[in-house]
């Protein structure tokens, strides 16, 4: 053996580089912590191949209507999406309070969460300001207690390929990043009258494969005669790069969650994007108060292998450092 591959062996492992080289355009918005680079031109040429699959209907229960791609996104680039959207996100540790019969609870997150766009009443100008759907003008003060952030365009662009396949349009994307199987989310239905009454949801999965589960909710007994045919429950194994819509009915019938998981899989960690439509003003206070929240700013860290807490002077200087050419939020 030689002492280049002697060094090599024994030379202790640095942080894993990513599998992807960050574009040096970038979105920037004064509601962002940092900017967030383009898609990289490797990964963008690829992805325009997307859906890699054809969707498949699954509507064989009662109010059930899904349509399933294994997978959406190209095998090629799926870890590289993975990777860049983890590194170059801001994410949130939301905490909250409910109040449950008169008893104050304070919730801890078990994921992490971010969050972009805008109702319809309102959208993003070219410049990046705020303005009315209707008139174009700025929005008035205190329309929002909130601060909307538009989508960078590295998630605007898979918005875009998953509204020309699906045929929906949507104006806000979440993005929840399970960093291990004790992250998880309980059975919900995205049911709320912000969205509408059938409202679609394209749901994209990153990294580590993860059951999806669903199960219908209660029926009310019935003098109908036979009785209907209990719903089964649901059970996906998401793997990296699958996407599936909800639509129809779903919502408002059927319960989904991301239950924890033991073992060195869901430990890669996975990462959730949902685009979906919110109509009035109160979807976008609802999503950033349970996405963003009034909490700090975490943004993945190679070297530990994992989220930390970032500060806007350290962001600054790494800014620097890197000499990264800027461009407007879309």
């Amino acid at each position: 053996m030689k002492r280049g591959a002697l060094d090599t062996f024994f030379k202790p492992a640095g942080p894993k580089k990513p599998k992807y080289e960050a574009s040096t355009v970038k979105s920037t918005h004064p509601s962002y912590p940092f900017a967030i680079p383009h898609l990289p031109g490797p990964l963008i040429e690829t992805l325009n191949f997307a859906p890699a699959a054809e969707g498949k209907l699954i509507n064989d229960q009662l109010d059930l209507d899904l349509v399933y791609y294994q997978p959406y996104v190209p095998s090629a680039i799926e870890k590289g999406m993975f990777d860049f959207l983890r590194q170059e996100l801001p994410f949130y540790r939301v905490q909250y309070k409910i109040n449950r019969g008169g008893v104050e609870t304070l919730i801890n997150t078990p994921r992490f969460t971010t969050v972009f766009g805008v109702d319809a009443t309102s959208r993003f100008a070219d410049d990046g300001e705020l303005v009315d759907a209707k008139t174009g003008r700025k929005v008035e003060a205190g329309r929002y207690k909130c601060t909307p952030r538009p989508i960078p365009r590295c998630l605007a662009h898979l918005r875009r390929l998953t509204e020309g396949s699906t045929g929906e349009t949507f104006n806000f994307c979440l993005v929840n990043y399970y960093a291990d199987g004790q992250d998880s989310i309980s059975y919900h239905s995205d049911d709320e009258r912000f969205l509408g009454p059938k409202p679609a949801i394209a749901s994209f999965s990153l990294g580590a494969k993860r059951d999806f589960l669903m199960k219908h909710k209660p029926i009310p007994p019935s003098t109908a005669s036979p009785p209907a045919a209990e719903p089964k429950q649901l059970k996906l194994p998401l793997g990296s790069g699958d996407m599936v819509l909800m639509r129809g009915k779903t919502q408002a019938s059927w319960l989904h969650s991301i239950p924890k998981r033991a073992g060195a899989e869901a430990s890669r960690g996975r990462i959730n994007i949902t685009f979906r439509k919110a109509l009035v003003k109160g979807g976008t206070e609802n999503y950033y108060q349970y996405n963003v929240g009034g909490g700090g700013v975490f943004r993945w860290d190679a070297r530990s292998g994992k989220m930390m807490a970032w500060s806007e002077g350290a962001g600054a200087a790494n800014g620097a450092q890197n000499g990264a050419g800027t461009a407007t939020a879309e």
